[in-house]
């Protein structure tokens, strides 16, 4: 509900339009109105624990009138003791205030015991009433005492205060019970002296102007009551619309930490914490320095590698056997069920065996035992998984009959861990512990673990079956770099001891990924959670130390206190206490509606005190009258033409309305016009009270006085001013500088003592001898000590009140400020971890998988015609000089699919190793039907479908093939000058000479999301088995392409050259082609006309982007690597 939060960003919806008409808008008003926001706390089943906080805030308010009531009643006794000549004459005085504050005290103690008072709420209005009428009672008591027995008028000394209690300091909850107490109170003040002052016939003949005075007392009356009723609607305003600030802040907050609890959950499941960190980090700083710019994504941000070094570990490759004949036997849909429950148990018995897997490709499963955390049983943890695997993957085949099996290979080692590249984000694994474990799964045996020498140092042997190793793995020529025996192990998986069952249910608890709260249903919740009120129970309630001490609620924290000034309760902190005064006033019109009615009290008060008014003061008041019915007119128009044109957001208003919003607008949203105002309307009043002093003749009232002693009649006040009214003037000029709201304190405390200071000159110096002579409060109290007290006295009390009032604000302010520092925080964060999410999976998935799908539950997608990439960097050495160069390279190749998956559909699925693998066509408008399938946790089915929405021909799926091939000629052209850039430089001559070789294939694929523990988003279909295939057995340099394939490139007028049969495992062999390319990297076409076609497709396929954009890019690239 705060400007900081609720306002729009300083974008008025008022645009000027043709012939200078506008809109209005009063959306921000409308916030600061009492109606919608009790209406708001309702709608939120709010009001309960409001009430609670205003008892809270009530009770402080009380525990500082004691203070000031025993202060005020110690100074009152002490000044009749002291300054009165018979001081017997005023102990009836010094016994009834003394009585007084010892019954008043007592009565409104019963509201510190708050769950009494909360459960019977008419406790509050109660004592306040019997309070109230005490002080009554023994003011005006006092006042009949010494008319009736000593003859002696004398002046209320507790009018104005008795108001100030009622509106500022009692514990009133309604601002209408606290207004009728009131005027009840003054009513029965002014019908008290229209008795004595008028009636009595022994005090009429002594004045002259009696009713002219009952008037005036009147109308001070009611300026006080109008000043009162502002105040306690304000401040009823301000600790709505704060205690509304804090639940709406504290349920973002709980939002933002359940989304990012949610969020970091799944991406530490894809990223092992300290990889994600690295990158979160990086992302986060950058939101934080550009908040503003909402186009901010990983294009922005400069990547780097993030890889560590893992000494002793153990590292599984387990790869299903038979599985490119499932390809070509199952349908794509029943393929990816059977992975995703083989990889789903094989993901509940790493978390089991504290395995981290790494990822899979296709029917490939590879993990690390030992790389989260230092283990030294990583070899019988990864055997044991080994061991397991196979147990699965036999129950699975048994119950879905299917002829499959596992072979696994594991050696114990060091490796690299980490991610490279820019886009699509997977931790990996590098090095040559890493090749060796690769090749011991593919030359292993199906049903059996094969390891390595070294992994079974780490075994106790007789727990296992142990035979020898394969004749393939003596023969492997990468083994044999590496001379070692090899084994081959079956058995019992060993037991699980008990702080693995534990790890295992914490990491299914870790993988209970919820939907996001739905932050629309906040309005409908049954009660207030217990944190809220624990975060309600924190609101501050004052500044005062003691009060906080003895009583459980509001305690503020020390360093509130230190931040927070002790006078004029100013931020330490100048930026802090800048903010916090620019904020917008929305309550301003209160404001100057409150000033205007006392301005019109004071001119009338003015009028019928004088007689023989000067010309010249009539055109002042006028003056006056008309400055401030002009700020009425401009703070109330906007207002008005709300209420007149019945909230209609869409009528147009004159050039004349839209001017006068615009100021109106202005002077709220600035401090220095608001101050201006505030200045302007003290100027007025002062002017008025001027002129009181300007008519009157000092000489003749001397004159008068002496006369009127001399010869024993009553002096006439209609020669000078009244003293008692220019002081009630004073009071009431003195309580609208402190009660304007939105003006800083520290201004209003200096201009409250200034007022004060000078009403002293004037007192004790200028008029010294018209006070001294006026009526006062107690018999033989000097007059002029009585009209200092009830300024002091209403200086003092506004003081204290306004700096409770201000340290409860700020206090709010500052809590406020660091919960939005966290919140911004914590959204920066929350930005930062979806970013990586969106470039780890596509963004549709991530928003899926966040917010539709339940836990282990899997979900795919059917695309007709997708084209499959396999890229694979030759030469490679795994050692980390080159994993530097591997990963400037997959940045390169990242910045320029940023381009092809922007226009063209071209998405990097993984890096494997060396290996790039991208698909075209994985656009979602383009799914043949989306369905979530079967949960393996829950055995329960549930589906859901989408139409096909794109309409195309066979032409426009085709052009996938002519957009992959497209996109790998490019990495063939980066490539090349990433080698040339690479010459430049004084490195490795080897690690330049990189060569690439590359496979494609198309066709029906499937696309999801599996896995258990890891949501992996990956590919299916034997067009991804054919495209391996075709980057396996081709040559570097060269891009080999299916027949399929063949004949669609042609179709573009592309020259494709027959390679021949080529032996493919699982199909035999098959025709394959070689796409012609010439020296210069480009297509060798067919058909120059049919070249001209492709361009003009692969345009339209973009609507925007040129071919040539890849030749930019390459430029670019090489420009970065030579930087």
């Amino acid at each position: 509900m705060t400007v900081h939060r609720l306002r729009k960003i300083h974008t008025i919806r008022q645009k000027r339009r043709k012939h200078g008409t506008c809109t209005l808008d009063y959306d921000d008003e409308r916030l600061w109105e009492s109606g919608y926001l009790r209406a708001r706390c309702k709608e939120l089943k709010l009001e309960e624990e409001y009430q609670k906080y205003q008892v809270r805030l009530m009770n402080s308010y009380l525990g500082v009138f004691y203070i000031l009531h025993i202060a005020v009643t110690v100074i009152y006794v002490a000044q009749l003791l002291l300054l009165t000549d018979h001081t017997y004459r005023v102990y009836p005085d010094v016994a009834t205030h003394i009585l007084l504050v010892v019954l008043m005290l007592l009565v409104l103690s019963v509201n510190f015991f708050e769950d009494f008072v909360i459960r019977h709420r008419w406790v509050r209005v109660f004592t306040s009433v019997v309070a109230s009428l005490l002080l009554l009672t023994a003011d005006l008591g006092l006042n009949a005492y010494h008319y009736i027995v000593h003859d002696w008028p004398i002046i209320s000394a507790m009018d104005i205060y008795s108001l100030c209690m009622i509106y500022m300091f009692l514990p009133i909850p309604s601002i209408r019970a606290a207004a009728l107490l009131a005027l009840f109170v003054s009513v029965l003040y002014v019908l008290y002296y229209f008795q004595v002052v008028y009636f009595l016939s022994k005090y009429a003949s002594r004045s002259a102007h009696t009713y002219d005075l009952f008037m005036l007392d009147v109308f001070h009356y009611f300026g006080f009551n109008v000043m009162g009723i502002f105040f306690r609607m304000m401040n009823d305003t301000m600790v709505r619309s704060s205690f509304l600030d804090r639940h709406q802040f504290i349920m973002e907050e709980n939002w933002l930490r359940d989304a990012l609890h949610q969020e970091a959950k799944l991406l530490h499941n894809i990223l092992p914490p300290q990889i994600a960190k690295t990158y979160m980090g990086s992302i986060k700083d950058k939101i934080m320095q550009a908040d503003s710019d909402t186009e901010f994504g990983l294009r922005n941000y400069q990547s780097s590698m993030a890889v560590q070094i893992h000494s002793d570990v153990s590292i599984l490759y387990a790869d299903v056997v038979n599985y490119t004949h499932l390809t070509t036997t199952l349908s794509v849909e029943k393929l990816v069920m059977v992975l995703h429950d083989l990889y789903g148990r094989f993901d509940m018995a790493a978390a089991i065996y504290k395995v981290q897997r790494i990822k899979f490709l296709g029917d490939c499963y590879y993990c690390v035992a030992g790389l989260v955390e230092p283990d030294p049983d990583h070899a019988e943890n990864a055997v044991s998984l080994g061991l397991s695997m196979i147990s699965h993957i036999q129950e699975v085949r048994e119950t879905r009959d299917l002829d499959i099996d596992m072979r696994i290979g594991i050696h114990s080692g060091s490796l690299f861990a980490g991610v490279i590249g820019q886009a699509k984000l997977q931790f990996d694994i590098w090095g040559a512990d890493v090749d060796i474990a690769n090749h011991l799964e593919a030359t292993g045996k199906a049903g059996y673990v094969h390891i390595s020498g070294r992994t079974l140092s780490n075994l106790t042997p007789s727990m296992y079956t142990i035979l020898p190793g394969t004749e393939e793995a003596q023969n492997d020529p990468v083994l044999q770099k590496h001379p070692m025996n090899t084994y081959l192990i079956t058995g019992t998986p060993s037991a699980i001891p008990s702080r693995r069952v534990t790890h295992y249910r914490w990491h299914q608890s870790a993988m209970d990924i919820k939907s996001r709260p739905n932050i629309e249903s906040w309005s409908s919740y049954n009660s207030v959670t217990e944190e809220l009120r624990e975060e309600f129970d924190k609101m501050p309630v004052g500044g005062l130390g003691w009060y906080r001490r003895c009583c459980r609620y509001g305690e503020a924290p020390k360093n509130e206190m230190r931040e927070i000034g002790l006078f004029c309760a100013t931020f330490k902190d100048k930026t802090l206490e800048k903010n916090y005064l620019q904020q917008p006033d929305y309550i301003f019109k209160g404001s100057i509606l409150m000033a205007w009615l006392i301005g019109v009290c004071m001119i009338y008060i003015q009028i019928i005190g004088n007689d023989d008014i000067c010309r010249l003061c009539v055109a002042g008041h006028m003056v006056v009258f008309t400055l401030l019915t002009f700020l009425l007119f401009i703070s109330w128009y906007k207002k008005v033409c709300w209420w007149r044109d019945g909230q209609n957001e869409y009528k147009k208003y004159s050039k004349f309305s839209c001017i006068i919003f615009h100021v109106y607008e202005k002077i709220q949203r600035s401090l220095f016009l608001r101050i201006t105002c505030y200045f302007l309307t003290i100027g007025c009043y002062y002017s008025s009270l001027c002129m009181i002093l300007v008519d009157c003749d000092k000489n003749k009232f001397d004159l008068e006085f002496i006369e009127s002693k001399l010869y024993h009649y009553d002096i006439s006040y209609t020669t000078c001013f009244s003293p008692w009214t220019f002081t009630n003037m004073m009071a009431l000029i003195l309580g609208m500088s402190y009660t304007f709201a939105r003006i800083p304190f520290a201004l209003k405390t200096c201009i409250g003592c200034m007022e004060a200071f000078v009403y002293l000159l004037i007192l004790f110096f200028e008029y010294h001898f018209v006070f001294q002579h006026s009526n006062t409060t107690a018999p033989f109290l000097p007059s002029e000590v009585a009209h200092c007290d009830r300024i002091l006295l209403m200086l003092v009390t506004l003081y204290m009140k306004e700096r409770r009032i201000e340290f409860n604000a700020k206090t709010n302010y500052r809590l406020n400020v660091n919960l939005k520092n966290k919140q911004q925080a914590a959204t920066a964060t929350n930005q930062s971890i979806i970013i990586l999410l969106n470039n780890i999976l596509p963004a549709r998935v991530v928003d899926i998988y966040l917010n539709k799908l339940a836990q282990h539950e899997l979900y795919y997608e059917n695309y007709r015609m997708i084209s499959v990439m396999f890229a694979k960097l030759m030469n490679f050495k795994m050692d980390l000089p080159s994993l530097r160069v591997l990963n400037c390279i997959i940045t390169e190749f990242d910045i320029l699919l940023s381009r092809y998956k922007e226009y063209y559909m071209v998405e990097k699925i993984k890096v494997v190793g060396c290996t790039y693998m991208a698909a075209c066509g994985l656009d979602f408008s383009m799914v043949s039907s989306v369905r979530k399938g079967r949960l393996t946790d829950l055995e329960r089915d549930r589906s859901i479908s989408r139409e096909e929405t794109l309409d195309s021909n066979d032409d426009t799926y085709d052009g996938v093939v002519y957009l992959m091939t497209t996109f790998a000629l490019d990495l063939m052209r980066t490539l090349a000058s990433c080698n040339r850039a690479y010459d430049s430089m004084p490195i490795d001559r080897s690690l330049s000479s990189t060569e690439i070789a590359i496979g494609i294939s198309s066709g029906e694929i499937m696309a999801g999301v599996v896995g258990a523990s890891q949501p992996h988003y990956d590919i299916w279909g034997n067009p991804v088995n054919m495209a391996s295939r075709m980057q396996s057995t081709g040559l570097s340099g060269h891009i080999q392409v299916t027949e399929e394939s063949a004949k669609i490139l042609m179709d573009y007028g592309i020259l494709c050259r027959p390679r021949g049969l080529t032996f493919v495992k699982g199909r035999g062999k098959i025709p394959t082609y070689f796409v012609e390319l010439d020296e210069n990297l480009s297509f060798v076409s067919t058909n120059p006309n049919m070249t001209l076609e492709s361009l003009k497709f692969l345009s339209n396929f973009s609507g925007e982007e040129e071919l040539n954009e890849s030749d930019k890019g390459e430029t670019k690239g090489s420009t970065r690597l030579n930087t």
